[in-house]
C-alpha cells in the first residue's frame, strides 16, 4: 500500500515505456504474487477441511459455493475468481481498517481526556469481563462518535478514481462515457460549511446537544452513490468492535521520555494516509 502511492509508480502508470528505469510496479507485482502463494495455500487446505454446515470464513463460503455450481458451464466461482476475491479482502479490506485503528491509538494518545471518557463510557456499558458486540454500538454514543470522527479527521483515502459508464452531463460540462473521474473526498470531509472545526479532531461533530449520536450527511468516508466501498458494513463492524475491545483492555499512552505534544499526527503519503511509526504503552486497564 506504502508503494502505490510512490510518485515512481505514477510515472510508469503515465509513461509505462519508462518501465525498466522504474522499480516500483515490479516491486509491487512481485509482493502480490508472493501474497497470491500464501493464498493459494490457504484456499487448497480449506478445499481439504470444508463442512457445509459450518462455513468458517469468507473463503469457506467462496468455496462452498464454487463446489455447488460444478456442474455450471458459466459459473463465476472458478479458482482465479475465488483467488482474486480473497486478495480484495486481505489488501483492500485487511489493510485500511488496520491503519484506521493505528489512528485511533495515536489520536487517543494525542487527546487524553478524550480517550478517559471513552473508557468511562465503556464501563458503564459493559460488564466487567463482556466483551463487546455490535449491538452495543446504540449504547455507546461517545465512543461510536469518535470512531466516525477518526475516519473523518484522517482522510484515509481522499481520492477513489472512477470511470464513467455513459456519456454524462454535470453542470455544463460533457464527460465522455470511459472517461476517468476522481472525486475528492477531503472536499467533503473538510468542508468548514458542514462541520464546525473541519481542521480539529472534534467527536462533538456526530453528537447532538443530549449527547446522542448523529450521522452526517456530509461523512463520505466510504464514498457514496452505486460505486461507494463494498465493504463499508464490514469495515464498521471490525472497527467497532476492535476499538471497543482495546479500549476496554487497555490505556494507550506515549512512551516514557515523550508527551502528546510530542507526537507527530502528520500523515504519511501512500496509497492511503498512514501515521507515522510510532511508539505507544498500551497499559492495561484495572
Amino acid at each position: 500500500m506504502t508503494l502505490l502511492g510512490d510518485p515512481f509508480l505514477h510515472l510508469f502508470n503515465f509513461f509505462p515505456f519508462l518501465g525498466f528505469l522504474l522499480r516500483p510496479h515490479k516491486t509491487i507485482l512481485r509482493r502480490v504474487e508472493e501474497t497470491c502463494v500464501i493464498l493459494r495455500k490457504h484456499i487448497q487446505a480449506s478445499k481439504q477441511t470444508i463442512n457445509a454446515n459450518y462455513l468458517r470464513s469468507y473463503t469457506d463460503a467462496l468455496l462452498f459455493r464454487q463446489q455447488e455450481e460444478t456442474k455450471k458451464a458459466m459459473s463465476m466461482f472458478h479458482d482465479a475468481n475465488v483467488l482474486a476475491s480473497v486478495l480484495d479482502l486481505v489488501m483492500a479490506g485487511t489493510e485500511t481498517t488496520a491503519t484506521t485503528l493505528q489512528w485511533a491509538i495515536l489520536l487517543m494518545m494525542k487527546y487524553p481526556e478524550i480517550q478517559c471518557k471513552v473508557q468511562e463510557e465503556i464501563k458503564t456499558v459493559l460488564e466487567p469481563g463482556r466483551l463487546p458486540t455490535f449491538d452495543d454500538k446504540k449504547r455507546l454514543p461517545f465512543s461510536n462518535a469518535v470512531i466516525h470522527e477518526v475516519q473523518r479527521f484522517v482522510n484515509l483515502l481522499p481520492q477513489v478514481p472512477r470511470c464513467t459508464a455513459v456519456d454524462t452531463h454535470f453542470r455544463g460540462y460533457f464527460i465522455p462515457k470511459g472517461t476517468t473521474v476522481i472525486p475528492s473526498l477531503s472536499s467533503v470531509l473538510l468542508d468548514d460549511t458542514q462541520w464546525e472545526t473541519p481542521d480539529q479532531f472534534n467527536p462533538d461533530h456526530f453528537l447532538d446537544a443530549d449527547g446522542n449520536f448523529v450521522m452526517k450527511e456530509a461523512f463520505l468516508a466510504f464514498s457514496t452513490g452505486r460505486r461507494n466501498c463494498l465493504g463499508e458494513s464490514l469495515a464498521k463492524m471490525e472497527l467497532f468492535l476492535f476499538f471497543v475491545g482495546l479500549f476496554q483492555k487497555f490505556s494507550f499512552r506515549p512512551p516514557p521520555g515523550s508527551t502528546e505534544s510530542s507526537l507527530d499526527i502528520g500523515p504519511v503519503p501512500g496509497f492511503t494516509l498512514r501515521p507515522r511509526p510510532q511508539m505507544t504503552c498500551a497499559v492495561p486497564c484495572d
